[in-house]
């Protein structure tokens, strides 16, 4: 099932995202976990890529155990440091397994990486144009309430989602976010400027008190000063997790009170916290 018929339901619904292994003899560890995940039916999740591709081939394995499980997968793809060769192979293997969702990304850039010449893909809406017109495949993109970090200003970074939009994207899954209202003015925005596809809110519970310097450094967001200010009140890991489900359980009551045509929530190290949540919200 498309990504753009299970949130136009009208029903909120909710998705995980896995990541996987670097190393193959990782893979069985993995796959326990999407075992686990899929006990708590999630209308779809997503399985990341790793960087320049380099496990293309666990991402469709992760993305195959997850079909098997009875959720539907989304696979990410990445392109700045592919060939359009690269790219078509990536496709392919994903359409013969029956795998219909992409989430069309430009990848980060690698350090040292320099534009070739020969430089196939510089932009991600090169990438959505590229797998839509294939016309098999629901693509998505993401977007950032807070801002791009390469981003001169938000109207530009706006401009770069409609421009996805126009190229074939039907919905947007945003970086995660900690203030609501980042998400709401973010989302008035882009209306303004003749955004209108779906704009799925990205969540993740804070869990650790080293989270406090580095989730602002690792991705470029705010930490709203009252959960800054509960956080720091925390003596251990445990007491500081606890106030991420709390803060994360009325983060998602907001936006569902306001709409929000699902919640993705980014799992990597907290898959246990997610889980809370999301017995506490539905």
């Amino acid at each position: 099932m498309k990504i753009k018929d299970i949130i136009n339901n009208k029903k909120v619904t909710v998705s995980f995202e896995v990541f996987p292994p670097k190393q193959w003899d990782k893979i069985a560890n993995t796959k326990k976990i999407v075992e686990e995940m899929v006990k708590d039916k999630p209308s779809f999740m997503s399985v990341t890529y790793g960087a320049a591709g380099t496990t293309s081939g666990f991402t469709t394995e992760i993305a195959n155990a997850i079909k098997e499980g009875g959720v539907e997968p989304l696979s990410h793809l990445t392109c700045l440091t592919s060939t359009k060769e690269k790219i078509d192979s990536v496709l392919d293997e994903l359409e013969a397994n029956g795998i219909e969702n992409v989430l069309a990304l430009r990848g980060d850039i690698p350090k040292d990486f320099e534009m070739g010449e020969n430089q196939y893909f510089h932009h991600a809406f090169e990438l959505v144009n590229e797998i839509k017109a294939r016309g098999k495949f629901c693509v998505g993109a993401a977007c950032y309430p807070e801002k791009h970090e390469e981003a001169p200003n938000m109207d530009t970074d706006i401009y770069w989602l409609k421009k996805k939009m126009e190229m074939g994207a039907e919905y947007a899954v945003t970086q995660l976010f900690y203030d609501n209202r980042k998400y709401f003015d973010f989302v008035e925005r882009a209306r303004q400027a003749g955004v209108t596809i779906p704009i799925i809110p990205g969540i993740k519970p804070f869990k650790k008190l080293s989270q406090l310097s580095i989730i602002p450094k690792t991705f470029k967001v705010d930490l709203p000063e009252e959960l800054t200010q509960e956080v720091l009140k925390c003596n251990t890991d445990a007491e500081a997790q606890q106030v991420g489900i709390e803060w994360c359980v009325q983060q998602c009551k907001e936006l569902i009170a306001h709409g929000v045509p699902s919640l993705h929530f980014y799992s990597v190290g907290a898959t246990d916290s997610i889980r809370e949540v999301a017995k506490q919200i539905y």
